[in-house]
Order: structure tokens, then sequence, then C-alpha cells
């Protein structure tokens, strides 16, 4: 450490309450603190330890869990998955990007903040139903892009219009029934794809209130809706397919238990981390690599540190 006036060599001079290094000119009696890491904006935490957190939220342990095992406060644990879910959701718009694909599905998945929408007596609209849109191609099992919002019109035109920009060329899309996905395809995508629904078809409803899963599928009806969709690609198992290993390794996804989001930043910074953590570290072993390296947007198997460092 140089002192910034007498530009000589300063000495040791203890540590302060955070366990940095001080150090004090023997000339002009100034102190200095040893710089602070560069990692996560400048994070006290050891870069070692920070990327152990992040090992452990992507692999399906809750907040408190971590806490036990790293011995990290619960709060710096929070403020390091909001830091790098905001960072992985930046890579995620840059790196997925005008990719060519070929076979496009799409589907919500449910979860809540704060509480469930039946629940929400405080007219906070952050609060209720929070369902992430999720598009995900078939054959390189890459997550173009997603959404967080609720199961609207609107969030709807805006899931489509972000794959609009995350996809080149022509390809095949297939959703569910859902309506509002119509005209939010037409009128963003419009003739450059061959869209179908794969609509499903329910048993009739029971009175047992303490259902807490979905009536059994009685039929699947694909419906070719303009283009010329292949018919044997109709499908929607895929995106559903990766909907279960959100659920199994998103902690705040998992049904049933106190782990869900108390906020909404919350939530959409532990699915951004999720998404790139996904794309780019993971290994599918149904295409024995990541799907980044599959879609062609990355060439080797990143680790956690060089996602965090990107």
């Amino acid at each position: 450490m140089t002192c910034h006036n007498c530009k000589i060599e300063c000495r040791k001079f203890g540590k302060n309450r955070k366990g940095q290094q001080r150090y004090r000119c023997c000339q002009c009696y100034k102190t200095y603190s040893e710089p602070r890491n560069e990692h996560l904006g400048g994070m006290y935490t050891a870069p070692e330890k920070v990327e152990a957190v992040i090992n452990l939220l992507v692999e399906g342990c809750s907040i408190r869990s971590i806490q036990r095992l790293t011995g990290i406060d619960q709060n710096t644990i929070m403020k390091i998955l909001v830091l790098a879910g905001d960072r992985c959701g930046r890579l995620l718009e840059n790196k997925c990007q005008n990719v060519a694909v070929k076979d496009v599905q799409c589907d919500e998945i449910w979860g809540f903040v704060g509480c469930k929408e039946k629940h929400n007596h405080t007219g906070n609209p952050d609060f209720g139903d929070a369902y992430c849109f999720i598009a995900i191609e078939r054959t390189s099992k890459l997550v173009l892009t997603w959404h967080l919002g609720r199961r609207t019109t609107q969030d709807t035109e805006y899931f489509v219009e972000k794959l609009n920009g995350a996809t080149t060329g022509k390809f095949q899309v297939t959703t569910d029934g859902f309506g509002p996905y119509f005209d939010a395809i037409h009128m963003s995508l419009g003739i450059r794809v061959d869209y179908a629904q794969l609509i499903k078809v329910y048993a009739a409803p029971t009175d047992d209130e303490h259902r807490y899963s979905p009536a059994s599928v009685v039929e699947a009806i694909a419906k070719p809706v303009w283009g010329q969709p292949d018919p044997e690609r109709i499908c929607t198992s895929h995106v559903e397919r990766q909907n279960l290993t959100m659920r199994m390794q998103i902690r705040r996804l998992t049904r049933l238990t106190n782990a869900f989001s108390k906020k909404r930043v919350n939530l959409w910074a532990a699915l951004a981390l999720y998404f790139a953590w996904y794309n780019f570290c993971r290994t599918h072993r149904t295409i024995r690599c990541t799907p980044a390296m599959e879609a062609g947007i990355s060439d080797h198997i990143w680790s956690v540190k060089e996602l965090m460092n990107e």
C-alpha cells in the first residue's frame, strides 16, 4: 500500500472490524484500508464463500440451510442472490439473442410471493400469483427467454416479444391452450413461425377440498393454428419437464412448504441465477453438454466463478 500524499510505502497497522488490513504512512500518519474485493459489487465475503453459496442455491438448498452449512448470515446470502441474479439476468439478455432455432415450446409455471392470491388482502400488487413464462428449444434444451409476471394478456405479449428478440429465422412454436398466446404470437412473431397448440382436456373436478394437484388429463388435442407445423413435433413435454427440474432445483418453488419468496425481486433473482446456471454450467444428461454449447453460443462448460465474472 502506497501513501496517496507522500508516495511512500505504508506499514501494516492492524485490522478493522470487518477484518480488512489497515496501513499507516510513516511520514504523514494517514491510515488506509486494504482495497475491497471486486467480485459482486465489492462484497466483503471471500470469493470462494460466494461461489459456495451460489452452488448451494442452484442445487435447491434453502436460505437457512445454506446459513447452517456455510456459517454466512442469511442477509448476506440474500444479498449474494440478488447481486448474482442481476448479473445473470444481463448475461442471458446479451448471450441469448438471434439464436437459430427449429422447435420452440412455451409454458408457464406457477408460484407465489408473500401469500397465495386468494389470501392477498393487503392490496399489494407484488404479492400473490407469480407466473414464470419459459421458452425452451427442443433440440438443444436451451432456455431462450423467460418472464416473471402474472398470467395476463399484457405479460404474455411481453414474454413473446422477448422470444422474438431471442430467436432468428423460421421455426415451429408450440404452446398450451392459453388464449392470449394467439394474439401475442401473431403480433410479435407473425408468419415467421408455424404455430400449434397442444390443448389438454382434464377430468371433471371433484369436491375434494384437499386436492393440491390438477385433475388428471384425459385427452391431449394437437391443434395446428397457422403455417405448416409438423404434427409429430406438436408437443410441450420438454418444457413441462423443465418445469419439474425448476421445482427440484429452486427451493422457493417447492410446493407445500414455507420456502416461498417473500419479495418479488428475490424470486426474479433466483430464476435469473437458475436459468444462467442451467444454460452455461449444468451438463444436460441427454445431450452430454450444456445447452449453450449445443446451441453454439458457448464452446465450453462454464464454472460458477466464470459465470459471476462474465
